[in-house]
């Protein structure tokens, strides 16, 4: 950086004295008086050397900088670290040592060695746990690649080759509910890039707008109604789905499957619906003719009217608001639909109506938690959860004894009101009440009476064979259907009252 002088006379150059008529001699200086009775020569010669030694004795002036030179401006580095040496075993070993022997305290010992304390600490103290071998190089990092087992690994490949459009997360939550072994979506997906998958980009749509989300907090609160059509290959003929969703659960309740979307089709697989569950307090429906008109009130409306249950109805061309079947509708499209081929509509019926059951009571869900809808319709999902993690915990156990984890086996709901789960732990099988009370239950007959083994049929036939062989046995007949023992006791009586009529008449 340039400093500015207040005295311009230190920007001159420095004045030094030069012999007369050299090429840098300065302005000219009067001579010296010389005294008398002195040699002119030897005074010339005595007056250069003391300016020379005047010039040697001036302290050299700085720099002058030049007004046009650029600017050096200053910044912080920092200095290059020396390489430490790595001690060896041994000489780890030596150190530790003479700090024992010394008495010294590690801040003072770590400043002689150029060592820091937790070096220091840290060597003693693998010392005392592992003796020498503590003090070997360590490798740094963990092991490379997944922790997981092979059993998990194997199952997670198997069902992404069954289910290519399934994600990490689904994978993870079919893991827990089907075999119970433990892996997050994070594993799931280390072990997927270890096998040779990667990451695919697909095109998205960017959403205009951002989706503000609703749930209603318990069952039968809300209902969402919407009809999906598609069309009969076979045939070529278009028919036409309603559902009723429940909202907290994603629970299918009804539905129905027709020729034709009318009202009647509509109002027939509610009236379904609620006499299997029960009426919800609100039902949501899009502006679809089926459920709203333009003038009055619809066949629909009333139907809810009469029923006591109040009708929601969306904004027009506003789909989000029936986001949960919309997400319905695109799961049986993508499950089902796409790649089934019915008969007619009676096959079309038969076949939707499994996959509700498997949506129902078998397919996980990520908006309730990985449960399944029925999990959450039927309030069994913090007992469900309980059991799950008590499976996961049972069968990590066994997979660690044996290698290969067993059948899994429970069963949790509600039964009055109060929560139970039913599991087994190896042979035993375990009943959990809703307060945490545990009891075994005992599978053998009371009395200790064995199961009967039912016969085959050719057993079966031969002991026919041989009752009809047998001679029937000499006790009192039977009387015959329709007859009975005071009948001949009856003909006796009218006999012998007309034997006496007789006599009185004769």
């Amino acid at each position: 950086m340039l400093e500015r002088y207040e005295n311009e006379e230190a920007w001159a150059p420095e004045r030094r004295l030069q012999p007369s008529g050299g090429a840098d001699a300065g302005p000219d200086l009067p001579p010296p008086p010389v005294p008398a009775g002195t040699n002119p020569t030897s005074i010339d010669d005595d007056v250069a050397d003391d300016r020379e030694q005047a010039a040697r004795d001036v302290p050299p002036s700085p720099p002058v900088p030049r007004l046009g030179a650029p600017k050096k401006g200053r910044r912080l580095v920092r200095p290059e670290d020396e390489p430490r040496p790595t001690l060896t075993p041994e000489q780890r070993l030596l150190v530790l040592d003479v700090w024992q022997r010394s008495g010294l305290a590690a801040s003072e010992f770590s400043e002689l060695v150029g060592l820091s304390t937790h070096t220091l600490y840290g060597w003693r103290k693998r010392f005392r746990d592992r003796g020498p071998e503590g003090l070997l190089d360590r490798p740094r990092g963990g092991p490379r690649g997944s922790r997981l087992t092979e059993v998990t690994k194997r199952s997670i490949l198997m069902m992404k080759e069954a289910h290519p459009e399934w994600g990490c997360q689904r994978i993870s939550d079919m893991l827990v509910r089907g075999p119970a072994l433990a892996a997050s979506a994070g594993a799931v997906a280390k072990v997927l890039k270890e096998a040779g998958y990667e990451l695919e980009d697909v095109p998205t749509r960017p959403h205009p707008e951002k989706v503000h989300r609703f749930e209603r907090a318990k069952p039968n609160q809300l209902w969402q109604t919407d009809i999906f059509t598609f069309v009969l290959k076979r045939q070529n003929r278009r028919v036409y789905l309603v559902v009723f969703l429940d909202d907290a659960s994603r629970f299918v309740v009804g539905w129905g499957l027709h020729a034709t979307a009318s009202s009647a089709l509509v109002i027939e697989a509610l009236r379904s619906a609620i006499a299997s569950y029960g009426p919800p307090e609100e039902v949501l429906s899009d502006n679809g003719s089926q459920y709203v008109t333009w003038r009055g009130k619809s066949a629909f409306a009333k139907e809810l009217e009469s029923r006591g249950v109040k009708h929601l109805v969306s904004r027009p061309r506003h789909p989000q608001t029936l986001g949960k079947v919309e997400r319905l509708w695109g799961s049986l499209w993508r499950e089902c639909l796409l790649a089934a081929i019915f008969t007619d509509v009676g096959d079309a019926r038969l076949r939707v109506s499994h996959y509700f059951g498997h949506y129902n009571f078998q397919r996980t869900h990520r908006g309730i938690d990985g449960l399944v809808p029925a999990d959450r319709y039927f309030r069994a999902d913090s007992e469900v959860k309980r059991s799950l993690k008590e499976r996961v915990a049972q069968n990590a156990l066994e997979l660690a004894r044996n290698g290969t984890p067993k059948k899994p086996f429970y069963l949790a709901g509600q039964v009055g009101g109060k929560g139970f789960s039913v599991h087994a732990e190896g042979e035993r099988v375990i009943l959990t009440r809703d307060a945490g009370e545990r009891e075994e239950i005992d599978l053998v007959r009371p009395d200790g009476v064995p199961p009967e083994i039912p016969m085959s049929p050719e057993e079966a036939s031969s002991e026919v064979e041989e009752a009809e062989a047998k001679p029937t046995s000499s006790g009192p007949e039977l009387p015959d259907p329709g007859s009975s023992p005071l009948d001949q006791g009856l003909r006796d009586l009218v006999e012998g009252l007309s034997v006496r009529k007789e006599e009185d008449d004769g």
